[in-house]
């Protein structure tokens, strides 16, 4: 799937009382109902065999434009609103208590949140709370000293040429090890660098850097000078990046080392100075992403000057920190990356960015406050009885495939009953005891924050993973499935319309929240996540055979998303494949675990539409959105996630139900032939 929920209101009701009794006006909570079907959104003047996205949701799209201050804006963005009121309410509440006692997460939710909006004291400091990282960039006189700095920038969130970190060993998932990573560029993808058609965007960029440099002290015709040699630099760095697409393979991705082994690839850089300066404990080993990008690094490091290698050092710390800066390098900081990238016409309210930062740094402290007021019980016993459910239809799916063999299978089911299943929030939560918040700085807080984290994640290298820990905070709007966890994980926040709602019928709730059920349920046997077993190791438990009957499938769905284009923009189907087999994946399974209940095998319509209708337009309706022409553009080459459009049209064309369901004729636009559609799990 990388944010809210219903609000109660109060309304007057007249109570009638027998025997002349006068009437008495009394005020009672009632609960909002949200219908399971908006009807208003639909336009049925649109053939749904033509265009089954719009036919949900073309009324929806015309009065619903994107607001100024978004690049794409869909029911995603409008739970993430309803949910800003409600974390508002808690962070407003707890902000006012000047009593919190020091310490307290009260007091850290409220001085980190209070510090965020002080723009008055944030734009009197100016860049000055950079100075101390320039001060130690312009200290580095020789590029042995280069680890310590690394080290140290990046304990403190800096980033800069590589990125390392722990987190589970892929052949290995009960433990913790460092990995090291190719990272250090600032423009959206490495083919931003290289394509002829991206030329205007490396100009404009250039001119980016050039401007912040300009803010932050460097004369006009210096400025300019740096940005055009960090461009170089970073242009040398995305030659030698693996591709997204491959990133996506874990096989190209594990690549053991020995510290000795990765200090022979970069024999002028010192890897141990660099770990001990990050924070992190003695290492020995490590998985090295892209042992290719580390070695070229180390000769890119050699052949470029010391002064472009600080230059660019001393842009990482801007890029990384304007945002926490004045209004002036956060004003020029959003005007290339969120207007000129993503279209977005103005930047979010204030209140909105220190919300979302505080929700970040003390995630599950506002957390648990979230869920407290605003996740009831029996929201989580009707999700588990979901999962419950859809576990038993994927099993029967597999049992049940054709192509693949008894053996295979059965080690699926295998993998399928050991999925851990948490819901709503953690059982354990994180202890921010040890992270100080302070009224004075936002930006010594956010940096405190990530020293804070990384101690964390360092503290974790050599131990056995925790089992119980949680990847995304209660209050974020989405779901995930982990390969090595060999777990799926659904936050409180996503539990609510159109994904989820108490109210509605089963079709409704199996066409939302079961299709993302069923989607991270199948990212477990997506073409990735199928190479890891039942344990989380990276282990190949297939035949050969079957290995290659699976292959030739995901191939065809590729192919059918390499043909399909939004508003002219190419979507690229091995980037999103592993998406898209999880999309429809997701559909059967919830499907299958849809027609196991009492309203399915009952079959009567509702509001005109048939069950099976209504199961699709609830899956239609969750992926109602606009998006900005930059916005796509963007997403086609950087997200695995096809456009809202294709995950319904392109999808849906490979549902045997669904043409059932809609009576779909052969020259229809939806229409693919039973020979081309794609059918895997």
């Amino acid at each position: 799937m990388k944010k809210r929920n219903v609000i109660a209101m109060m309304i007057l009701t007249t109570v009638a009382t027998g025997c002349g009794e006068k009437a008495v006006e009394t005020q009672e909570p009632k609960k909002e109902v949200v219908p399971a079907i908006e009807l208003g959104n639909m336009d049925t003047s649109i053939n749904p065999a033509d265009d089954f996205f719009r036919y949900c949701n073309n009324n929806w799209m015309k009065n619903n434009p994107i607001p100024e201050e978004y690049s794409t804006f869909g029911a995603f963005t409008e739970i993430d609103q309803r949910n800003e009121i409600l974390i508002q309410e808690i962070i407003d509440e707890v902000s006012q208590d000047a009593n919190a006692a020091q310490g307290s997460v009260a007091q850290k939710i409220r001085d980190f949140y209070n510090a965020g909006m002080d723009t008055v004291a944030i734009n009197e400091r100016g860049y000055s709370e950079l100075k101390p990282y320039f001060e130690m960039i312009d200290n580095l006189n020789d590029k042995a000293q280069l680890a310590v700095l690394m080290g140290k920038l990046h304990s403190d969130g800096i980033g800069g040429f590589f990125g390392a970190g722990g987190s589970s060993d892929p052949k290995n998932a009960e433990m913790v090890i460092m990995h090291l990573y190719q990272g250090g560029l600032s423009l959206t993808d490495r083919d931003d660098y290289l394509k002829e058609e991206t030329q205007e965007m490396r100009d404009k960029y250039v001119e980016h850097v050039a401007k912040m440099f300009e803010l932050t002290g460097t004369a006009p015709e210096a400025a300019a000078d740096k940005a055009k040699r960090i461009l170089a630099l970073e242009t040398e760095m995305a030659k030698n990046s693996m591709s997204r697409v491959e990133r996506r393979d874990p096989d190209k991705t594990y690549n053991m080392r020995t510290l000795v082994e990765l200090q022979k690839s970069t024999p002028n850089f010192d890897w141990n100075t660099y770990f001990k300066n990050a924070g992190a404990p003695t290492i020995e080993s490590l998985n090295v992403g892209m042992p290719d990008y580390i070695a070229a690094l180390g000769k890119i490091i050699s052949k470029t000057d010391l002064e472009t290698l600080k230059d660019y050092l001393r842009w990482k710390v801007i890029h990384g920190s304007a945002s926490m800066l004045s209004s002036d390098l956060d004003n020029e900081n959003f005007n290339f990356y969120g207007n000129y990238l993503y279209g977005q016409e103005v930047q979010q309210p204030r209140w909105r960015r220190v919300l979302d930062a505080t929700s970040g740094c003390l995630g599950e402290a506002v957390g648990q406050l979230y869920v407290e007021k605003h996740f009831p019980a029996e929201a989580k016993a009707r999700m588990l009885e979901l999962v419950g459910n859809l576990r038993v239809a994927l099993g029967e799916r597999i049992k049940n495939l054709e192509w693949m063999s008894e053996d295979t299978k059965a080690k699926a089911l295998v993998k399928l009953d050991a999925f851990n299943v948490k819901i709503g929030y953690p059982d354990k939560w994180k202890d921010y005891s040890k992270y100080e918040v302070t009224p004075e700085s936002y930006f010594e807080n956010v940096h405190r924050a990530i020293r804070f984290e990384n101690e964390r994640d360092m503290a974790k290298i050599g131990k056995p993973v925790d089992k119980d820990e949680w990847f995304m905070t209660p209050q974020t709007v989405n779901a995930y499935y982990s390969p090595e966890m060999n777990e799926i994980v659904f936050p409180a926040a996503i539990l609510q319309p159109p994904f989820f709602n108490m109210d509605a019928d089963d079709a409704i709730n199996y066409g939302g929240i079961g299709v993302v059920i069923g989607h991270e349920m199948t990212h477990g046997f997506d073409d990735q996540g199928c190479k890891y077993d039942e344990k989380g190791n990276l282990n190949n438990w297939w035949t050969e055979e079957d290995s290659k009957k699976f292959n030739e499938r995901t191939a065809q769905l590729a192919k059918l998303f390499d043909e399909f284009q939004v508003r002219g923009y190419q979507i690229n189907g091995q980037l999103t494949l592993g998406e898209n087999i999880a999309d429809l994946g997701g559909l059967n399974v919830a499907w299958d675990a849809y027609q196991m209940t009492d309203e399915a095998k009952a079959n009567q319509s509702i509001d005109g539409f048939t069950p099976a209708q209504r199961f699709f337009i609830s899956y239609g309706t969750i992926w109602r959105n606009n998006s900005r022409d930059k916005y796509l553009e963007r997403q086609v080459v950087t997200d695995v996630h096809s456009p809202a459009e294709a995950r319904v049209n392109r999808t849906l064309g490979s549902m045997p139900h669904f043409y059932e369901a809609f009576e779909i004729p052969a020259e229809s636009k939806m229409y693919i032939a039973p020979e081309e559609r794609a059918a895997i799990w």
